[in-house]
C-alpha cells in the first residue's frame, strides 16, 4: 500500500500556464505522429502555426544561464526532469510514490513517440524510465549516488496504450557502491528488468 503521509517523488502541478501549455505540446508530438505524412491535414500551414508559437516563446524567455538557475531550484530539477518533469515534454510524464516496504513505484501509460518496434515501447525509453526510476529509489531509501552501471534484461516487448507499472527498490549498500533493482510490468508481466550499481560520490574514496 503506498504510504499516505509520504511525499510524491514527482513534482506535483505548480504553475497552471505552463503545465498546461506543456501538456498540449505532448498533444501535439503525439498527433503529428499519428497523421504522419498521408494525412489529409496541410502540414506547410501547421509548420507555419507551429514556429509562429517557438518564435513567440524564445522572444520572451530569460537567457539560458538564469533558465538553468531556475531550473535547479528548489523542486525545479523535476519539473524539468525528462521522465517524471510537467515542465517537459519528452516526459510522459511519470508519477512515482513511495511505498511502506522501501520501494517507489509508478504507472504510466506511453503512446507512438515511445515506439520502437511497432505497437511496442523502444528500449532506450524503458531504460531511461529505469535508470530514472532506480536513482529516485535510492534517494527514498536515504543513500544516492550517480549512475556507474545499468543492466537490463528484455524478457518481452513492453506495450505501448497500455497502463505500464514502474518500481524500484535500493537493494544494498557498501562504502560508495549502492545497488539497486527495478523493473517494468504490464499486466502484472515484467517487460523489463534491471540492475544498477550507483557510485556515491559524497563519500571518500577508499585508500
Amino acid at each position: 500500500m503506498i504510504a499516505a503521509d509520504r511525499p510524491t517523488l514527482s513534482a506535483t502541478p505548480s504553475n497552471e500556464g505552463v503545465d498546461a501549455a506543456v501538456a498540449a505540446a505532448r498533444r501535439v508530438v503525439a498527433a503529428l505522429l499519428h497523421a504522419g505524412g498521408n494525412s489529409a491535414a496541410e502540414m506547410n500551414g501547421v509548420a507555419d502555426r507551429l514556429n509562429e508559437v517557438a518564435e513567440y516563446l524564445e522572444e520572451h524567455a530569460p537567457s539560458r544561464d538564469e533558465r538553468l538557475v531556475d531550473m535547479w531550484a528548489g523542486e525545479g530539477f523535476t519539473r524539468h526532469d525528462p521522465v517524471t518533469g510537467p515542465e517537459n515534454a519528452v516526459a510522459p510524464p511519470l508519477h512515482l510514490h513511495g511505498r511502506d516496504d522501501g520501494s517507489i513505484e509508478g504507472r504510466v501509460t506511453l503512446g507512438l513517440p515511445y515506439q520502437g518496434p511497432p505497437g511496442c515501447v523502444h528500449g532506450g525509453v524503458s531504460a531511461l524510465l529505469l535508470d530514472h526510476t532506480l536513482g529516485v529509489a535510492n534517494h527514498w531509501a536515504g543513500d544516492s549516488g550517480m549512475t556507474g552501471t545499468l543492466t537490463l534484461r528484455y524478457h518481452r516487448p513492453t506495450p505501448l496504450f497500455e497502463e505500464l507499472t514502474v518500481r524500484a527498490r535500493q537493494v544494498s549498500v557498501d562504502g560508495r557502491k549502492i545497488r539497486t533493482t527495478g523493473e517494468i510490468l504490464a499486466g502484472g508481466e515484467v517487460c523489463v528488468s534491471t540492475e544498477g550499481l550507483f557510485i556515491n560520490k559524497h563519500l571518500p574514496r577508499p585508500r
